[in-house]
């Protein structure tokens, strides 16, 4: 919403639909990777093996730094690209994330 897209965009099969798949389907790339680091596995070998682009990994680094430059609070986000790409131990990020105090979500 800060760059001008609607809220009900994400909740068509483009928004909702794709996360939801990513989230839960067995080809996904971007599952694989995340199944892959919790049972400790270091990203470069995940993403050699793998042997396909995982889009997610990137696209955390990008999108973190966008939500900091347009002032957009992304905890999630900045917690994945965190564990991705500057070592944060995946326990650490989760604790970090269920520490934070309770808020009101809004559009």
């Amino acid at each position: 919403m800060a760059l001008g897209g609607q809220p009900a965009t994400f909740m068509g099969l483009a928004g909702m639909g794709d996360l939801i798949l990513t989230c839960t389907g067995d080809l996904s790339r971007n599952r694989r990777v995340g199944l892959a680091l919790a049972v400790g596995k270091p990203l470069a070998q995940i993403l050699e093996e793998l042997g396909h682009v995982a889009e997610g990994v990137s696209t955390a680094q990008e999108a973190a730094q966008l939500a900091e430059k347009l002032g957009v609070e992304m905890p999630i986000t900045q917690a994945v690209d965190a564990i991705l790409h500057k070592g944060e131990p995946a326990l650490e990020a989760v604790e970090k994330l269920l520490g934070r105090d309770p808020k009101v979500e809004s559009l």
